[in-house]
């Protein structure tokens, strides 16, 4: 497979074309970014990190029925995926409050919720990506009804799946962000990355943050807290 043009650049990665139908090259940077794109910075080995425990997480899913743009990992930080038109809907997944929901809704960070809550959003930098429900997404056609539910789905299995998995490497899924995607027949497949990016890990036993939190509340240890969670995915 040939590497050509690049054809997107987003916050955190670029995609290139390739000479191969229905075949994009991802390529993670280590380029940081928070608060509605207001705070930039750089997080060492970020690209690498995201790259490498996406690709791993989305096999885990693949083999637990969720299907996902995977192909193949080409390099520490580049991966082909399939290409897809992306769904305008930011999916996220709380488990426990955290973060905006703890801020939006006058609560303390680290309630355990009895059941996993879901949220969307609208994927549009202008608007500052609003919430929206389901019946907005409807009207605003961003998907169909039987889209939204196999979203709801299979983001539900994502959180059983990895909530279980990360709990077994003494790590608390708290919440998480998804997107989807659609192949060029329709099929609604998992997309983009899963990583301490777009999740909120807490270690099981203490709390501390092993996540994107550190760089946005200027908590210091980024670097270490990524490769904390590295370590504990790949024993590295």
């Amino acid at each position: 497979m040939e590497k050509r043009e690049q054809i997107y650049e987003g916050k955190a990665k670029k995609v290139y074309a390739t000479d191969e139908e229905g075949y994009v090259i991802v390529s993670y940077k280590d380029d940081a970014t928070a608060l509605d794109g207001q705070k930039r910075g750089t997080i060492v080995g970020k690209g690498a990190i995201n790259n490498r425990m996406t690709n791993f997480l989305m096999q885990l899913l693949s083999k637990n029925g969720v299907s996902t743009h995977f192909v193949k990992e080409l390099s520490e930080r580049e991966t082909v995926v399939r290409k897809v038109q992306i769904v305008p809907l930011e999916v996220i997944i709380r488990n426990i409050s955290a973060g905006s929901f703890a801020k939006r809704y006058g609560v303390e960070e680290g309630i355990v919720f009895e059941e996993p809550t879901i949220e969307f959003s609208y994927k549009n930098d202008e608007l500052h990506d609003p919430l929206i429900n389901s019946y907005h997404a409807l009207a605003l056609k961003l998907a169909t009804k039987e889209e939204i539910e196999r979203i709801k789905s299979l983001a539900f299995t994502v959180n059983r799946v990895l909530k279980e998995y990360f709990l077994s490497l003494g790590v608390k899924l708290v919440d998480f962000k998804l997107e989807f995607g659609r192949l060029a027949d329709g099929t609604i497949v998992l997309a983009d990355e899963i990583s301490p990016d777009t999740c909120r890990f807490w270690d099981a036993n203490t709390n501390e943050k092993l996540d994107k939190d550190r760089f946005r509340r200027d908590m210091g240890g980024v670097e270490e807290a990524y490769k904390e969670m590295m370590k504990r995915v790949f024993g590295e």
